[in-house]
C-alpha cells in the first residue's frame, strides 16, 4: 500500500471519529460528558488537519467527509446511537471505537511504505489517538 493510501485510510478513519464524537456530544445527557466529548472532538479535528496537510504535501486529495461505508463509519455511528440507551452504553461505544482507531494507526506505523516525514506525522497523530483511547477507557470506567 502506498504512503498516500495509508494516510488517506487513517484520515478517513479519523474523520469518521470526528463525526461520531460530534453526534455523541449532541446526544449526551451529562453536561460533563458532553464537554469531554467536545474536547476530544476538537483534538481529533486537529489530527485530521495534520493528516490532511501530509496528504496535501504528497499531492493527494484532502479528506473532507466521512467514508459513509465500512466498519469504521458504523463503529463511530454506533457511538451516537448508543446514547439512546444512556451515557453508559455510549461510553462503551466510544471505548470500542477508540480501540479500533488506535489499532489502525499502530498497523500503519508498522507499514514499510511510509516515508520518514509521513511516518513522523502518523507517529505524532498516534499520540493523540492514544490519548483518545485512554479517554475511552476512562469514560467507560466512569459510566460503567
Amino acid at each position: 500500500m502506498s504512503a498516500n493510501s495509508v494516510l488517506k485510510t487513517l484520515t478517513d478513519t479519523a474523520f469518521d471519529s470526528v463525526e461520531g464524537y460530534r453526534k455523541a456530544a449532541e446526544k449526551a445527557d451529562s453536561p460533563q460528558l458532553k464537554q469531554a466529548l467536545n474536547q476530544r472532538l476538537q483534538k481529533r479535528e486537529q489530527t485530521v488537519s495534520q493528516l490532511n496537510a501530509e496528504i496535501q504535501r504528497q499531492g493527494g486529495e484532502l479528506v473532507t467527509k466521512g467514508t459513509m461505508t465500512g466498519e469504521v463509519h458504523q463503529a463511530f455511528l454506533s457511538i451516537a446511537d448508543a446514547f439512546e440507551n444512556g451515557d453508559e452504553a455510549a461510553a462503551e461505544r466510544v471505548e470500542e471505537g477508540e480501540d479500533y482507531l488506535k489499532g489502525k494507526f499502530k498497523e500503519a506505523l508498522e507499514d514499510d511504505d511510509l516515508d520518514p516525514q509521513s511516518r513522523a506525522v502518523v507517529q505524532q497523530c498516534y499520540a493523540e489517538i492514544s490519548e483518545g483511547e485512554q479517554f475511552g477507557d476512562m469514560i467507560e470506567r466512569q459510566y460503567d
